[in-house]
Formats: C-alpha cells, sequence, structure tokens
C-alpha cells in the first residue's frame, strides 16, 4: 500500500451511467436512478435538511417520469425508483457531514432549471454539469479570519469589550485554521473540533498573558476565552433537526440533532479542561458603560459582522453573506433589546428574533433567489447560546450543580424556541412546507 490508507466511502462511478447521445428521458431505470440519486446526495452534503433533499430527487424524477420513495439522514439516503413496473433501489452516503451555501446554490438554480428544460439533455450533459458544480471551490482561504470576525463580534454582542475582542479576532483565527487544516486531511470531526478549541483557549490565554504583563489590563478581561470557542458552534446541523422534526423527518432529525449535541458536549469539555489547565473563569464581563441607546447602535454593525462571519465559514458568496448579516442584525439586535428593555424571558426573545429572521428571509429570498436556509441559518446561529452551554458544563465539572442546571435549563430554553421561531416563519410563508404532502 506504500503507507496510503484506502477510502472507507468508496467514490461512485456516476459516468458508468451514462451515454453521450441518450436523451435523459429515453434513459433506462438505473440510468435515471443513479442520476437522481446524485442530485440527492450531494444536496445532502451541503447541510441542507432532508424536506429540501427530498424534494430535489422528487423534482428530477418528476421530469424524468419516475415515481421516487427516499429515506434521509445526516449522512445517508436510502431510496427507491419505480418506473412501468420496475424499480431500482440504491443506498448512498457521504463520509461526513459538511456545509456548501455556494454548491447548494448552484444545486437548486439547476434543478428548477431541469424542469423546465431537462427533457432536452443527454444524460451525459445532466453529469457534466453536475461535476461542475461539484468543483465549485470553498473558502478555504478565508475561512479563518471569517471565524475571527465572527467570535470578535460575538464576544461583543455577549458584553465584552475591546480587549475581549482582539483577544478573540487572533485566538478563533488561529483555531479555526486548525480546524479547517485537520478537515482538508480528512481527520475525523470530532479531533478536529477538539484541537480547534484547545488551541483557540490556549492562544487566547497567551496573548491575554501578553497584554496583562506589558499594558497591565484587568484580570477580569481574561472571560472572553469563551468566545475564541464559539465558531464550533453546529448551528446549521441544530436548526436544520428543528425544521426536521417539524416536517416529521424524524431520522434526519434526530441525527442530526445528536450530531450537534456531540460536538456541544467535546467542545465545551476540552474548553473546561484547557480552562482548569490555564487557570481561566468564566466571570461576568466588565461592564462597558454604554447608554442604551449607544448599545442599540453597536449592536446593529456587530450582528452584522458576526452573521457575516459565520456565512461566510459556510462557504456562502460574499454577496449572500452580506444579506444574511442585514438580516441577523435586524432579528438578533431585536431580541436583545427585547431582554434588556422588557421582562420577556431570553428564551422567548429568541423565539421573536428566530421569527423575525424567518420572515425578513422570505422576503429576501423572492428577488435574490438565493436558498432560504443560506440566509435564516446564519442569521440565527448568533443566537444560539453557546455561552449558556459552556458556563453549564463549566459549573457541573467544578460540581457546583445548581448554577450549572440554571445555565444549562437557559440553554435549552433558548436552542429549542429558535427552530420554532423559523418553524412558525415557514409555516406562514412558504405554502409547500405547509403541508405534509
Amino acid at each position: 500500500m506504500d503507507g496510503q490508507i484506502e477510502q472507507h466511502h468508496m467514490n461512485i462511478p456516476w459516468h458508468d451511467f451514462e451515454d453521450e447521445d441518450q436523451n435523459i428521458l429515453h434513459a433506462d431505470l438505473q440510468t435515471k436512478t443513479a442520476i437522481i440519486g446524485r442530485v440527492g446526495i450531494m444536496m445532502l452534503a451541503c447541510g441542507t435538511g432532508a424536506w429540501r433533499v427530498r424534494e430535489s430527487m422528487n423534482s428530477m424524477a418528476r421530469v424524468m417520469g419516475v415515481r421516487c420513495s427516499a429515506d434521509i439522514g445526516l449522512v445517508s439516503i436510502e431510496f427507491t425508483c419505480y418506473e412501468n413496473g420496475h424499480s431500482t433501489t440504491q443506498a448512498l452516503s457521504l463520509p461526513a457531514a459538511g456545509i456548501n451555501m455556494i454548491q447548494l446554490s448552484e444545486l437548486e438554480n439547476f434543478v428548477a432549471a431541469f424542469q423546465a428544460d431537462g427533457h432536452f439533455l443527454t444524460t451525459k450533459q445532466v453529469n457534466q454539469v453536475l461535476d461542475e458544480i461539484k468543483q465549485k471551490s470553498n473558502n478555504y482561504s478565508n475561512i479563518a479570519l471569517a471565524a475571527g470576525f465572527a467570535c470578535s463580534a460575538f464576544v461583543f454582542l455577549l458584553g465584552g469589550g475591546l480587549i475581549e475582542m482582539f483577544c478573540c479576532l487572533i485566538a478563533a483565527s488561529l483555531g479555526s485554521y486548525v480546524r479547517k487544516i485537520m478537515e482538508t486531511k480528512h481527520i475525523t470531526a470530532l479531533a478536529g473540533v477538539a484541537a480547534s478549541v484547545a488551541v483557540s483557549c490556549l492562544s487566547y490565554a497567551m496573548i491575554f498573558a501578553v497584554l496583562k504583563m506589558i499594558f497591565q489590563v484587568a484580570s477580569g478581561h481574561e472571560a472572553g476565552y469563551i468566545g475564541a470557542m464559539l465558531f464550533v458552534i453546529p448551528g446549521f446541523p441544530f436548526i436544520t433537526s428543528g425544521l426536521d422534526i417539524a416536517k416529521t423527518d424524524m431520522r434526519s432529525g434526530l441525527e442530526r440533532l445528536a450530531y450537534a449535541l456531540t460536538i456541544i458536549v467535546v467542545a465545551t469539555l476540552v474548553g473546561w479542561l484547557v480552562a482548569l489547565l490555564v487557570h481561566l473563569k468564566p466571570e461576568s464581563f466588565i461592564a462597558l458603560h454604554l447608554t442604551p441607546l449607544e448599545l442599540m447602535l453597536l449592536r446593529l454593525p456587530a450582528s452584522l459582522v458576526g452573521v457575516y462571519g459565520f456565512s461566510m465559514m459556510f462557504n456562502s458568496t460574499p454577496r449572500m453573506a452580506v444579506i444574511a448579516g442585514m438580516v441577523g442584525a435586524i432579528a438578533n439586535t431585536l431580541r436583545l433589546e427585547l431582554v434588556d428593555l422588557t421582562a420577556i424571558p431570553a428564551g422567548a426573545a429568541a423565539f421573536f428574533g428566530a421569527f423575525t429572521a424567518g420572515i425578513l428571509a422570505s422576503l429576501v429570498q423572492k428577488w435574490s433567489g438565493y436558498p432560504r436556509i443560506a440566509i435564516t441559518v446564519p442569521s440565527i446561529v448568533i443566537m444560539v447560546p453557546g455561552l449558556y452551554f459552556y458556563r453549564a458544563v463549566y459549573e457541573i465539572g467544578n460540581l457546583t450543580l445548581q448554577d450549572g442546571a440554571n445555565w444549562l435549563v437557559k440553554a435549552c430554553l433558548i436552542a429549542m424556541f429558535l427552530p420554532l421561531g423559523l418553524m412558525l416563519a415557514r409555516l406562514l410563508t412558504d405554502s409547500k412546507w405547509r403541508y405534509t404532502n
């Protein structure tokens, strides 16, 4: 083997199921099934939910005169296609869960165009288009810096100041860079999460120690280290899990939820261990002494930058990220203002924030043409209570169970209300999604 490791997930020879001159409508059932499956597994690889994957597969099947029934999970699809009394079943799987909004947008455009002109294409032409979409590059060149800016904005929204923001910018960028390097080498996801969180926390501690030694900054600023690891928040699988469960796609929803919770548990436990080693404590942030108006005016650009950064981490185009950022700026600022200025609990405020994001995304999607999920999920990822989850694990790890339980209950309430807000907005604005069948 010369030191090489064989692929655990073998590549599928898609081009074996094609004929250069064969029209897609005249292809045999096996070929049609392969094309439908390829579209479905590519959609799933982009991180979208089961409902959207199934809708795309059904759209392709209808054009080709085939009936399709699919069972969809986090990284696998089992489906059967039926035509003229015959059937073909395929099982497809991915090596790992991923997110790519650029490819998702291209795939949705392809499926929409296929509905209008697909009957003119040959099987080879279809595979060539799918090959081109698959080659759409990721934002690897700037994703680490995007994570740094996202976490820097995030820590301000949590109550941090300039010192915490500066330390988070560098520490989160380094952690995200390590995670991406491990992903490109196909290292398992949990190892990447653990290593990147450790690097982020250690980097924050070292940068803060240097600032403290040179500029004598207050020790209370060390609390910002929590923000340096928030780029690992599994917002996409977490939010889509709620939407899938709402559509009774229980397999996909529960698998996504388990995946998201696993990442959260690993990240918070590693963060706690590193904090013990270097004596970091997640105390309350030092007060910024801003007026309510000043705070609101600063929350708008901070939310925009944070959502923009997360959106770029999800491999969005810059324009897509800007649109998501503007939606997130309005929705997240509304959420924070409701908590500060009214008696509304944080969970209820999260519901209204997510609902606002869903409504705005629906309006924007009509003229932008981008996938709705590429706007909604990045705009509310910044609302996911990563700080609360970490504080819960930190307190439980130190056996202060009452404080840990309080943080955990707050985190769970916010986390449950976020997909509920999106769900209600989707029910009101999407006539297709509204119905069971």
